[in-house]
């Protein structure tokens, strides 16, 4: 739960810090989402009056980008590659393989917030596929072991 004076407090540093910049927009997401993980609902119409634009327009920009969050991603972030690359080296049974480790049915965050799946498009590693991104350590010829090994 946020603080409510305490957020609005940092949420005007933020937009301050950046405010003067050409397109501040995507600097102060950036900065939001440093700070608490992801972009707070109470976020978006905030930055949207600051910078004299619409809440859909700042709406639109968080959900267009896939690295931003609405709400907060597990203690570990598991990025598994959903490139065509992977794919065709077993990617999809990866996939599949790895929600199951963790009990999800779907990409998202375990119930006890310790793990969030995600897909991710290219890693770079294709000669090494299927691979994933696990916090920021990259793993090749990956296997929902070895991806839940690097989680823990």
């Amino acid at each position: 739960m946020l603080d409510t004076a305490d957020f609005s407090s940092r949420l005007s540093e933020i937009i301050a810090a950046h405010q003067l910049q050409e397109g501040p927009l995507l600097p102060i997401l950036h900065d939001v989402q440093a700070e608490w993980g992801h972009i707070p609902e109470p976020a978006i119409p905030a930055i949207a009056q600051a910078l004299n634009l619409g809440r859909a327009e700042v709406h639109g920009v968080v959900t267009f980008y896939h690295d931003f969050r609405a709400t907060p991603a597990g203690t570990t972030v598991i990025k598994v590659c959903a490139a065509e690359a992977c794919q065709a080296q077993g990617g999809r049974d990866l996939v599949q393989a790895t929600l199951r480790a963790f009990g999800l049915r779907d990409y998202g965050t375990t119930l006890d917030g310790k793990v969030t799946v995600e897909p991710i498009y290219c890693l770079g590693l294709c000669a090494c596929g299927p691979a994933a991104l696990v916090g920021d350590r990259l793993i090749g010829r990956a296997t929902a072991q070895s991806l839940k090994d690097a989680a823990q």
